[in-house]
């Protein structure tokens, strides 16, 4: 009988702010078209509801300085995005309890190849090529939840100039709102990763370029795409 010897798994991770301690990742779940204005922009009906999709826990790209550009496509994009981060979970969970699940936030970007997931969509086929390949979730660390506010502004600069800018009020389905709909959908649990959708703005970058975002009161990240 032939056995092999397999390296042990890496357990993906993103530092904590203000401490040495790590939050492991077991899920990244997003939430598409959660800003009325970026739903408009991607073709959407102001009367359709925001949906979700997901990306694997080692398509995360924490604290990066350069994120590589993938393979495969001549059309990436950025999406600045509220990242919500949870230490528990369960199943049905009501919007009132919502936030006891909470541990932290930080701020993301979701990088889309638009191309591969523009002719996904043409032929009725998953998402995966244009959403969840490696490195497409630059994250910052985490602040725990009781040190983060996030009330105010969202915004993404490419080399400087102002791609996107919203607030993070502006959301169509608030934090617990999205944390109890996807409780229905997943048996949520504490190192799922939850992406909170994009303000109008997401447009192509190229290697070479300097992106770099912010949500006011939880964090800021910035890399360069090599």
């Amino acid at each position: 009988m032939t056995t092999f010897a397999f390296p042990p798994p890496i357990q993906p991770s993103v530092p904590v702010e203000g401490s040495e301690a790590v939050f492991p990742v077991r899920r990244i779940l997003c939430v598409g078209r959660n800003y009325a204005a970026h739903r408009a922009e991607m073709g959407g009906d102001e009367r359709d509801p925001p949906f979700f999709f997901a990306k694997p826990a080692d398509a995360i790209a924490p604290l990066m300085s350069q994120v590589p550009y993938p393979p495969r496509t001549a059309d990436l994009h950025h999406e600045i995005e509220l990242v919500v981060a949870l230490k528990s979970g369960g199943a049905d969970i009501a919007v009132d309890d919502a936030l006891d699940h909470v541990f932290g936030y930080a701020v993301g970007v979701d990088l889309t190849r638009r191309d591969l997931q523009g002719a996904a969509k043409a032929k009725g086929h998953p998402w995966e090529a244009g959403k969840a390949f490696d490195f497409s979730a630059p994250i910052s660390a985490i602040r725990p939840a009781a040190e983060a506010t996030f009330d105010g502004a969202i915004w993404l600069t490419v080399n400087g100039v102002q791609r996107q800018t919203g607030l993070v009020s502006d959301m169509i389905w608030n934090i617990p709102e999205i944390i109890a709909e996807a409780s229905k959908l997943w048996t949520l649990a504490a190192g799922d990763l939850i992406f909170t959708g994009t303000p109008e703005g997401v447009a192509a970058v190229v290697r070479g370029d300097e992106i770099a975002g912010e949500v006011d009161g939880v964090g800021a990240l910035a890399f360069s795409l090599v």
